[in-house]
């Protein structure tokens, strides 16, 4: 099919394939696989209805904090340069930056091909003066950008608190990756969720719906449909809570029942209630992110929240040596 948008195929450092990450989660003590395989077509578009429950408050909120510091955004880092966003999904957050950046490109990074795709050809269509790219990578195995980023006046957008999905050591590392990767007079915008009352947090990732559940099963069907694995998604359930002390949300999926499993011809055993660990999403105050940032090398230059304090948006700056 004929399309605006260039696609990129061949950045993408090595890394753990599914199979890989799989066999050495269900192998591990306690069983876990890293959230970033969610994200299949149907886990894309399962996370998209999520984004739209009543319960999830992240994405509305982070989509008018957005709204509102457009303006003032774009007199902090101006007009004319280039847009990276990392962890694009449907870049429906992006259209709220574009008219008042206008920068000269944007470049859509995700995991899913045939959805990555999807959304930035109405992207482009729907933006006829932008130039649009789309890379399907892995951010968090080590960042290369296409050869036309030039990487001058650069902003990196990394949205949804996707950031909270790293270990705060993690986070400080990727961060000091991305600090690497950045010119002086680069600048990240990075949305972080706050801590919050715990009844909150938890409605957030238990919707009445059940769509979360269903996104958090589908990990499952994918093994069972991509790979050599007779894993019974109904033997499970969705299981999310909020640890206080670790200030972070934690998702599992929890065995109903005394099972065996098997995946690529090893068989792993589950005991009754016993779970599978799919997702942290760690919530920092502003002070603390901001002090991560610190320690990334950044120097912070504006912070936005919404009335409430439910959630914030970082800009964060690459300074030159000295300055």
């Amino acid at each position: 099919m004929a399309t605006s948008v260039r696609f990129h195929d061949d950045l993408q450092p090595a890394g753990p394939s599914l199979r890989d990450a799989a066999l050495a989660g269900l192998a591990a003590t306690p069983k876990a696989i890293a959230p970033k395989f969610f994200y299949d077509r149907r886990g894309s578009e399962l996370f998209e209805r999520i984004c739209q429950q009543p319960e999830y408050y992240l994405t509305r909120t982070e989509e008018a904090i957005l709204a509102a510091a457009a303006n003032d955004l774009a007199g902090r880092v101006g007009q004319g340069g280039e847009l990276v966003e990392l962890g694009s999904g449907a870049s429906r957050k992006v259209r709220l930056l574009l008219d008042a950046l206008r920068p000269a490109r944007y470049l859509a990074i995700d995991l899913s091909t045939d959805f990555l795709l999807s959304s930035t050809q109405r992207l482009a269509a729907d933006y006829p003066w932008l130039e649009v790219s789309a890379a399907c990578l892995d951010y968090s195995q080590g960042l290369r950008l296409p050869g036309e980023f030039t990487l001058t006046r650069p902003l990196l957008f990394f949205p949804g608190s996707s950031i909270g999905n790293f270990a705060p050591e993690q986070a400080l590392a990727f961060l000091q990756h991305l600090h690497a990767l950045l010119p002086a007079g680069g600048a990240l915008l990075v949305g972080v969720d706050l801590p919050k009352d715990k009844a909150v947090l938890e409605a957030a990732y238990n919707d009445a719906a059940q769509v979360t559940k269903a996104f958090n099963l589908n990990l499952l069907e994918r093994l069972r449909e991509t790979l050599a694995c007779d894993i019974d998604p109904s033997r499970f359930e969705h299981r999310a809570f909020f640890d206080e002390a670790e200030s972070c949300i934690e998702m599992h999926l929890v065995s109903r029942e005394p099972q065996e499993v098997t995946l690529e011809g090893r068989t792993f055993r589950f005991e009754a209630g016993e779970s599978l660990l799919t997702e942290r999403s760690y919530k920092y105050s502003v002070e603390g992110f901001t002090a991560l940032g610190r320690r990334a090398g950044f120097v912070p230059a504006a912070v936005w929240t919404d009335p409430q304090r439910l959630f914030s948006v970082h800009l964060l700056r690459r300074e030159a040596p000295g300055a």
